[in-house]
C-alpha cells in the first residue's frame, strides 16, 4: 500500500495550481527556490483548499481592542490597529477568517488570521424617537439615551445605577417599537410596578400571572418563581416564544447560575428570540464568572468561548480533582479593563454620579400586592369600631391602628430584604427605617455580619457608635433604625439608599429620615424607596402624605405636620 506524504502530495497540487487563493499562490511562487521547503501545516492547508474559491470583501472591519493589542505585539508595530482591510476571505473555519488584506492603507496585502470572535459587527442602528407621546411624564435625558440604545440593539444590557429609571426607559422603549407582544421576566415583588409603568404609557392590556394562572395581555409580566409552571420545552404550555417579538428580562443577575432551573428557562426562551432587553444595576454581581451567562445571552462576542473568557477574566485554572478528572476555579478576576471595553458595545453602564440631570434625592414607590387575612380581619374590625367611635379623640383612634400597622410592617420584610439585597450588591450602603421593634430585630439578625442597628432603648454612646461605624467601617453596609430614634440628630452620609420599610402618619418624620443621607458631606444622589402595599391603608397614607407635603414646601418652605393632615387620613380610611 502506497503511504502519501503530504508534502510531497502538496508540492505536486503547487506545480499546476491556477486557483485564486492568494495565500496558496504565494506558496507557489516561493516553491521555485532551491531553499524552500513546506511545512505539514502547510502542506495540509494546499491539500485540503486547492479547490476552494476565495471570497472577494474589499471591505474595512473593526477589530477588537484586546485583539489589536496582540497583534501590536505579535508583528512589533509602533501602531495599535483598530481596522483590517479584507481583499478576500481566503478560507473560513467555524471560529477563524484566513483572510488576504492590510492594517494601513499604504501597506500590501498579505495572509491574516482573524478569530471571528475578534471583529466588531456595526449592528447598532441609530434611531431618532419622537417624545411627544410622552410629554405627560417626560423621560429624563439619561433615559432618552437608554432608550435609544435599546432600540438601536436588537440585543442589549441596560445596566445603569439603581434609581436611574431602567424600567421607565423600557417600558417607552417597546411602546415605541411597536412590539405586537412582549413578555416581562421580574421579581415577585416588581411585577405591579411594571404594571403601573406601562399603564402610566399605554392603554394596552397588561396580564400579570400570579400562581398556576396564566393572564394574558399585549404585555405579560411574570416572576422568575413561576416560569416553571407555564413553559417547558417537551410540552406546549402558556409560553409559546414564538408569540413574542420582544422579552424583557429585569433584575437580570438573577439568571447568572447557568445550572438554575429559571436561567435554563429563560435561556430556552430567548434562544430564536430576535429581541431581548436585559435589566440589570448589578451586571457582574461579585465575580466575572457570574457575567458569562447574561452576556451570552445578548450575542456579546467575549462570550463565544467559555474556555478563552474564564482564563482571560476569571483567572481560571484547571486542575485535577477526584479520580483524575478535570475542574475549573473560575471564581477569580483578572483584567477587569479589558472586559469593560470589549462588552461596552452590548452594554450601558452609567453610575448616579456620572448623570447630570438626575435630582439630588430620588423618591420611588414600589408597589407590592397584599395577601394576608390577618391584616383583612384586623382592617375589618377596625372598620367596625369606627362606626360608633368617630368621635373618640385622634389618639385613640390612632392607636386602635397599631396592630395593623404592626402586620403591615411584619409583612413587609420580605420585599425590603430584597431591596436590601440589591441595593448591596451594587455596593451600596444601605439604611432601613422602620416604626416596630420587631421587624427591627428579625432584620439585624439577618444581616448582623454586615450591620447596625439604633433603637431608642440604646444609650447615647452606643447609638453613636452605631453611627460611627457604619459612617467608617466599609464592612458595615446596612444601618437599620427605629423611625422616630434614628430619622433626627444624626448624619449617615456614607448612606446611598434609604428604605422605608413601613409609614409614619406624619410627613415630616419621612423627609427627616431621607435627610440623614441627603445633607452636607453627601456626594452622590440619594434614592428614597417606599415599599408600599396596593389598596391599603398603607396607600391611602402615602398618597395623603405626598399631596400634603407638596403643599406645605410650596407654601412655607419646610415640611410642616398638624392634626389637619390626621384628620385627613383619619377621613379617607373611614371611606374604606
Amino acid at each position: 500500500m502506497e503511504v502519501k506524504i503530504p508534502e510531497i502530495e502538496a508540492k505536486k497540487i503547487l506545480e499546476t495550481y491556477q486557483g485564486a487563493n492568494n495565500y496558496i499562490l504565494g506558496l507557489k511562487d516561493a516553491s521555485s527556490s532551491k531553499y524552500f521547503k513546506l511545512s505539514r501545516g502547510q502542506a495540509n492547508y494546499i491539500i485540503e483548499h486547492q479547490h476552494k474559491t476565495p471570497k472577494v470583501a474589499r471591505k474595512w472591519v473593526d477589530i477588537d481592542d484586546y485583539f489589536a493589542n496582540e497583534m501590536q505585539k505579535e508583528k512589533l508595530l509602533t501602531y495599535k490597529p483598530t481596522k483590517i482591510y479584507v481583499e478576500k476571505i481566503l478560507t473560513s473555519t467555524i471560529k477563524a477568517y484566513h483572510i488576504w488584506g492590510k492594517l494601513r492603507e499604504e501597506l500590501d496585502l498579505e495572509a491574516l488570521w482573524i478569530p471571528k470572535s475578534q471583529l466588531i459587527p456595526n449592528t447598532e442602528r441609530k434611531v431618532t424617537v419622537d417624545y411627544t407621546p410622552f410629554s405627560h411624564r417626560p423621560p429624563m435625558e439619561h433615559q432618552k439615551k437608554a432608550i435609544e440604545k435599546l432600540l438601536g440593539n436588537d440585543k442589549f444590557i441596560l445596566a445603569d445605577d439603581m434609581g436611574l429609571g431602567k424600567t421607565t426607559s423600557a417600558v417607552i422603549a417597546s411602546i415605541v417599537k411597536k412590539s405586537k407582544k412582549t413578555l416581562i421576566v421580574c421579581p415577585a415583588s416588581l411585577k405591579l410596578n411594571w404594571k403601573r409603568e406601562i399603564e402610566n404609557y399605554s392603554d394596552e392590556l397588561v396580564g400579570v400571572c400570579e400562581g398556576k394562572k396564566w393572564q394574558d395581555g399585549k404585555y405579560v409580566i411574570i416572576n422568575y418563581d413561576i416560569l416553571k409552571n407555564f413553559y417547558s420545552e417537551e410540552e406546549k404550555l402558556e409560553i409559546n416564544p414564538t408569540d413574542f417579538d420582544l422579552i424583557i428580562i429585569d433584575e437580570a443577575h438573577y439568571i447568572s447560575n447557568p445550572k438554575a432551573k429559571r436561567t435554563k428557562i429563560i435561556n430556552s426562551l430567548c434562544r430564536n428570540l430576535k429581541y431581548v432587553w436585559l435589566l440589570t444595576g448589578t451586571p457582574m454581581t461579585s465575580r466575572p464568572i457570574n457575567y458569562f451567562n447574561i452576556l451570552r445571552l445578548v450575542g456579546s462576542r467575549v462570550s463565544k468561548n467559555w474556555v478563552g473568557y474564564v482564563t482571560r477574566y476569571c483567572d481560571g485554572k484547571q486542575f485535577s480533582g477526584p479520580r483524575g478528572r478535570k475542574i475549573w476555579n473560575v471564581n477569580g478576576a483578572s483584567n477587569l479593563d479589558e472586559l469593560r471595553e470589549r462588552t461596552s458595545p452590548k452594554v450601558l453602564r452609567r453610575l448616579k454620579e456620572d448623570i447630570l440631570d438626575l435630582p439630588d434625592k430620588i423618591i420611588t414607590p414600589i408597589y407590592l400586592n397584599l395577601k394576608s387575612r390577618e391584616y383583612e380581619k384586623e382592617m375589618g374590625d377596625y372598620i367596625d369600631w369606627m362606626d360608633g367611635n368617630q368621635n373618640k379623640s385622634l389618639a385613640i383612634q390612632l392607636s386602635k391602628l397599631t396592630k395593623v400597622r404592626q402586620i403591615i410592617a411584619r409583612e413587609k420584610l420580605n420585599y425590603t430584604c430584597e431591596l436590601i439585597d440589591q441595593a448591596l450588591e451594587q455596593e451600596k450602603k444601605v439604611i432601613v427605617f422602620t416604626n416596630f421593634t420587631a421587624p427591627l430585630d428579625e432584620m439585624y439578625e439577618k444581616y448582623k455580619k454586615i450591620a447596625v442597628k439604633l433603637n431608642g432603648t440604646m444609650k447615647k454612646e452606643d447609638r453613636q457608635e452605631s453611627v460611627d461605624r457604619f459612617q467608617k467601617d466599609k464592612n458595615v453596609k446596612l444601618f437599620i433604625a427605629n423611625l422616630k430614634a434614628g430619622g433626627v440628630g444624626i448624619t449617615l452620609t456614607a448612606g446611598e439608599v434609604v428604605i422605608m420599610n413601613d409609614l409614619s402618619f406624619v410627613p415630616s418624620d419621612h423627609s427627616q429620615a431621607e435627610d440623614r443621607a441627603f445633607r452636607i458631606g453627601q456626594k452622590n444622589s440619594v434614592s428614597c424607596m417606599y415599599p408600599l402595599f396596593e389598596n391599603t391603608i398603607e396607600q391611602i397614607v402615602y398618597n395623603i402624605l405626598q399631596n400634603k407635603k407638596n403643599v406645605i414646601d410650596a407654601v412655607m418652605g419646610d415640611n410642616l405636620a398638624d392634626d389637619t393632615i390626621l384628620e385627613h387620613i383619619m377621613g379617607e380610611l373611614y371611606k374604606m
